[in-house]
């Protein structure tokens, strides 16, 4: 529960708030209109500020590369030919 409440309250940049504020937007129109296709889209763009997941702009959560896989020695074929 602790990991939940740091993912949510930590980590917030402007792309991040950038959702959140679209998503809200696009929620209370949906309530506005009666739109579902609103509300579906506003509900996704919170989701992803909440969550800090999707990949909007640089936020992509690529994963990083280890310092193992970078030491790691190239391998060298050789070519075996039969007669």
């Amino acid at each position: 529960m602790n990991s939940i409440k740091q993912m949510i309250f930590s980590g917030w940049h402007l792309a991040r708030i950038i959702r959140l504020a679209f998503g809200m937007i696009m929620s209370i129109n949906a309530i506005a209109t009666h739109d579902p296709l609103s509300g579906i889209i506003g509900a996704l763009f919170l989701f992803q500020a909440v969550t800090n997941t999707g990949c909007c702009g640089t936020s992509c959560a690529a994963p990083l590369r280890s310092q193992k896989e970078a030491d790691e020695k190239e391998i060298v074929f050789e070519e075996v030919k039969s007669e």
